[in-house]
């Protein structure tokens, strides 16, 4: 399968990336830089966009148009075309040592986000769901590195990943209560490969970047394997479906913790990949507020 790079410069931390179907424009985040990204096909652009942030750990699209940016001191509204950067509310506005992490909208407009202690990763982290009106609620702790959501709206089901735990889980949840039982196992990795960001296919199935794994799987509903991509890069971090029919996969990865002799040695480390994998995605949810 032909992969293909994105011209924009290698990120340290890519992740994120997030397909917007209404103006046909990828975006993405250097974590650790920190910049936000965008990528319209149409033209080839790639362009770098000002954001106030030490850390931007994921993004959401808007349902009133623009994007949520998660920064370590909280979430803000960002107009891409302004850079107006307006604060909504901080999930843990009393850990100023924590930082935000993977984010995602669910299929009623909630934006869930993961937090976790970027100096020991040690398991403090939690998940939160900001609803509509802004309202906080906790629905799950005690995570180093919360990652991989993503939502199976058919499925009425959530997943999410603790990285250094090398476990992803699957749950049923619920709009207005949040998370509805115990989570199960869902798929678990070998080291050195870590569970990282993950997509959902039009057909139900997960996609799951497998950090220092160098690929990303694909895993039927029931949890079973049923294909990977090899990738050129040890650490890819996060993939999404988009391009205007949602047939190519996007999968960003960092340049960090790599050594020179490492970089030297894989070119597209920190680069956007570009696949078209015979599967189609769906569109991104959009966050209500």
């Amino acid at each position: 399968m032909r992969i293909e790079a994105l011209g924009a410069e290698a990120a340290r931390l890519g992740e994120c990336p997030i397909w917007c179907e209404r103006s046909d424009r990828l975006w993405w985040v250097d974590v650790l830089t920190p910049a936000l990204w965008s990528y319209a096909p149409a033209s080839a652009e790639c362009r770098r966009h000002d954001v106030r942030a030490r850390r931007i750990g994921s993004l959401a699209l808007r349902e009133q148009g623009g994007l949520i940016l998660a920064c370590d001191d909280g979430l803000y509204a960002y107009d891409p075309d302004t850079t107006e950067q307006t604060f909504l509310i901080d999930p843990e506005p009393d850990m100023a040592d924590h930082r935000k992490n993977d984010g995602r909208v669910d299929p009623d407009g909630n934006f869930w986000i993961g937090t976790l202690r970027e100096t020991d990763y040690a398991p403090v982290g939690s998940i939160y769901r900001v609803a509509p009106d802004l309202t906080v609620t906790k629905q799950a702790g005690r995570l180093a590195i919360p990652n991989s959501l993503a939502f199976d709206a058919r499925r009425g089901r959530m997943y999410f990943a603790d990285t250094r735990a090398f476990a992803i889980w699957a749950c049923d949840y619920d709009a207005k209560g949040g998370l509805e039982r115990a989570r199960t196992i869902f798929s678990e990795t070998t080291a050195p490969a870590r569970p990282d960001g993950s997509c959902v296919d039009a057909e139900g199935c997960l996609w799951n970047a497998e950090y220092a794994g160098g690929r990303v799987v694909r895993y039927a509903p029931n949890g079973d394997p049923i294909g990977a991509l090899n990738l050129p890069v040890t650490y890819p971090t996060c993939c999404c479906f988009g391009g205007p029919g949602l047939d190519r996969l996007y999968i960003t990865s960092a340049c960090e913790p790599l050594s020179a002799s490492e970089r030297e040695a894989e070119p597209l480390a920190g680069r956007v990949l570009v696949v078209e994998p015979d599967v189609r995605g769906r569109p991104e949810y959009r966050a209500a507020f």
